[in-house]
């Protein structure tokens, strides 16, 4: 038995020498963070330079060039095929040219909280893990239910993103109507045409594929028709069906629209529905006085999202739902395990896990990314940055209005304008086509397009906080000088 146990302890010494490569000491960890900090350092310094959107034929394919292997690489080498085949390729979210889709610009000192979470590794699911994790991530969560209007009892979560907090939403506005499985085929989900699609995805991932969908009517603005909805709900009670849910966007990913809230809330009041508002893009502005001047009544929400990713420009994958009725989100998701008995006995009555509010049980430290931020800049530097985006697509849609040929979509109610090239002959939506395709030839800056009531439309988003009046001026300029070389070219 001794010379057994003294073989597996060599054995386990050998193993151990090639273990221990894991766990850098402090020389060899600070030559690391030095090369990738001068990376980092020397990526932001070249963001005002370095192209906005770069179309490479090989499409990263050269990672496959390096496989994993047995013996390690040098950080140089790995850095410089990251920066060719990873960073160089497609779009550059972190410049300040990023002004398609919903720009996710990264602050850096959400970064650097991301760096600090990932070393320190602290667990933020369970409170009796890591109870000032738990705490940092429920203190960021009130603090935004403050910004919105919400009640001091309202919960919440930190998610991945808005999907995972609508699909949360949606379970908990299922279960708190007590909707059993034999009723989804009569239940009714009311939302507009503009809804972003993670909303009917996230019911069918509820579970209730069966449920019914109504697409209410909207406005000239593309904002959510009340007067329609009311005739819906009415005519759906009459057939036997169930109306439960309304969910209604805070800024429409196309068009950036608002919904009426106010009247949208006294209506599910009254009828006695679920009250879900979409935020992920346009919540954050409650930060604001011109934001919370369009936002009224999202504060009488029943449940709220928001992506900080976005509104407050932290790194991808941080997103945030609100329920105002913290019963009905602990419901779905609260648990019981042997193995976790501990936990019980170690935490206090004050303090819920937030793996209890959520789906997940594995999962990142994201308050550390927002938290962090707002103390090294403070709430002030946010506010400021929300209003100037509200006023640079005020200012967007004014310049693009006075140019020749310009259909110009509604009034912006946050931070996207949509528009259209209309030459004097020929396809508009063709010349429109050919137009974003040449502004991301270009490089300097990057725009999307969608299609609005099957028309052809662009879409300025801006969002960036690295975003400023220079930049957009260059993306004016950029576009007017564009309209005039293919309409020069007869297109």
């Amino acid at each position: 038995m001794t010379t057994h146990i003294e073989a597996l302890a060599a054995a386990v010494r050998d193993l151990e020498a090639d273990a221990r490569s894991l766990d850098p000491d402090r020389e060899q960890r600070q030559a690391l963070v030095d090369k990738a900090n001068a990376y980092a350092q020397d990526f932001l310094e070249s963001l005002a330079t370095r192209p906005m959107y770069v179309h490479d034929p090989e499409e990263g394919r050269g990672l496959a060039g390096s496989p994993f292997g047995e013996e390690p690489q040098g950080m140089d080498t790995l850095l410089e095929l990251l920066d060719r085949e990873v960073i160089t390729p497609g779009l550059n979210p972190a410049s300040p040219g990023h002004l398609g889709y919903i720009p996710g610009s990264g602050l850096f000192a959400g970064a650097l909280g991301d760096f600090l979470a990932a070393v320190t590794n602290r667990y933020a699911g369970i409170y009796a893990a890591s109870p000032g994790a738990a705490r940092m991530e429920t203190m960021v969560i009130k603090w935004f239910a403050e910004m919105a209007g919400y009640p001091d009892t309202a919960a919440g979560d930190l998610t991945s993103g808005g999907s995972i907090a609508n699909l949360s939403a949606i379970v908990a506005a299922r279960d708190r109507a007590g909707l059993k499985a034999r009723e989804f085929h009569r239940a009714v989900v009311y939302l507009t045409a503009h809804t972003h699609h993670c909303v009917e995805k996230a019911v069918r991932t509820a579970g209730m594929g069966e449920a019914v969908i109504r697409l209410v009517d909207v406005d000239g603005a593309f904002a959510m028709d009340p007067e329609h909805l009311v005739a819906m709900i009415e005519s759906d009670r009459e057939q036997g069906l169930i109306p439960w849910l309304l969910v209604a966007s805070a800024g429409t990913t196309d068009t950036g629209a608002v919904d009426p809230l106010e009247s949208l809330a006294d209506i599910t009041r009254e009828h006695g529905l679920w009250f879900h508002v979409d935020g992920a893009y346009g919540a954050a502005f409650v930060l604001c006085p011109e934001g919370r001047e369009r936002l009224a009544g999202i504060e009488r929400s029943d449940s709220l999202t928001m992506d900080p990713h976005k509104g407050l420009f932290a790194p991808f994958g941080t997103g945030l739902l609100l329920v105002r009725d913290p019963v009905a989100l602990h419901r779905p998701y609260q648990y019981q395990a042997n193995y976790l008995q501990d936990e019980t006995r170690l935490a206090t009555m004050d303090q819920v896990s937030p793996a209890e509010l959520s789906p997940e049980l594995s999962r990142h430290f994201r308050g550390l990314r927002v938290w962090l931020a707002l103390k090294l800049v403070g709430v002030g530097a946010f506010r400021a940055a929300l209003s100037e985006k509200m006023l640079l697509a005020r200012y967007a849609w004014h310049r693009l209005s006075a140019m020749d040929g310009m259909a110009v979509g509604p009034y912006p109610d946050l931070s996207i304008v949509i528009f259209r090239f209309v030459p004097e002959q020929g396809n508009a939506d063709a010349f429109n086509q050919d137009l974003v395709e040449r502004i991301m030839a270009d490089g300097r800056v990057y725009l999307s397009s969608t299609l609005i009531n099957n028309t052809f439309m662009l879409r300025l988003a801006i969002l960036s906080f690295r975003t400023h009046l220079e930049k957009l001026e260059q993306a004016l300029t950029i576009i007017e000088t564009l309209c005039r070389q293919i309409g020069e070219e007869g297109l």
